[in-house]
């Protein structure tokens, strides 16, 4: 079976960085996997991107070396499932609250006996290899998302869950949880003292901690913080912010206007 890279990686206490895709096209995704990414997440819960969509990208980020994983829209056997059997090697799944939810979880993407997935791997039998069900168990990996007090507050159950192997920080809904505002990296005390927690608490457990960030310089402080997996802007907001430059400095550059136009 094709390895793992994140699992390489944190072998090594190396941080993967991962890039976000929210718009559903195979040539963006494909486009964005050849820059470098460690690994790439295509958003299912968030955005337009559809399960077909997803496909097309998983196949597109086929022609490099990066990892794809997968955001699901929530806790769901069947969504999980049929992402996993597109060939997803990593699985983000949103409000885990509780040791129950970190354990339906678990076996939603474990292969009896240590879980119920159902069997059916079509396209990562393609993606991973021939003996894709022999080691799928111990290839792909599991993020727990903890973005709730109540997720905060049932943090130790929630990762002493065997079989889980990340947890992924979501500071927007983390913030709100916590009556704050929602942001990525400038947040509010009570948030920066909640990721600290989340952190210690994870590495105590011997899992690795994952987060969303805005920019280049928040995730490199939060790699030296402790932090193995960042992922920094999306592909649309790299699009909007690249597009938005160079518009403003031919604006700046132009020359008065003469005659009808914009420009």
């Amino acid at each position: 079976m094709r390895e793992n890279r994140l699992r390489i990686l944190w072998k090594d206490d190396r941080a993967a960085l991962n890039g976000w895709l929210a718009i559903p096209s195979g040539f963006a995704a494909e486009t964005m996997a050849h820059q470098g990414w460690d690994t790439l997440t295509i958003d299912l819960q968030h955005g337009v991107v559809d399960y077909q969509a997803m496909v097309s990208m998983l196949q597109a980020i086929s022609t490099t070396p990066t990892v794809p994983v997968v955001r699901v829209p929530w806790l769901e056997p069947g969504i999980i499932m049929k992402t996993l059997d597109a060939g997803a090697y990593g699985v983000i799944c949103p409000m885990v609250n509780t040791r129950e939810d970190a354990q339906r979880f678990v076996a939603y993407t474990s292969y009896a006996p240590q879980g119920t997935r159902s069997f059916g791997p079509i396209r990562a039998l393609l993606y991973g290899g021939a003996d894709y069900p022999e080691h799928a168990n111990r290839t792909i990996v599991r993020f727990a998302m903890i973005e709730t007090a109540q997720a905060l507050d049932n943090l130790d159950a929630i990762l002493s869950v065997e079989g889980l192997d990340a947890i992924y920080i979501g500071p927007s809904d983390l913030s709100l949880a916590l009556g704050c505002r929602p942001t990525f990296d400038d947040v509010d005390p009570p948030v920066v003292q909640a990721i600290d927690h989340i952190l210690a608490r994870a590495r105590a457990h011997g899992l690795v901690a994952g987060i969303h960030n805005g920019t280049p310089e928040a995730a490199l402080a939060r790699v030296a913080r402790g932090f193995r997996f960042v992922t920094v802007s999306s592909d649309a907001r790299l699009m909007a912010a690249g597009a938005q430059q160079v518009v403003a400095k031919m604006r700046a550059g132009a020359p008065a206007p003469t005659g009808s136009g914009s420009y």
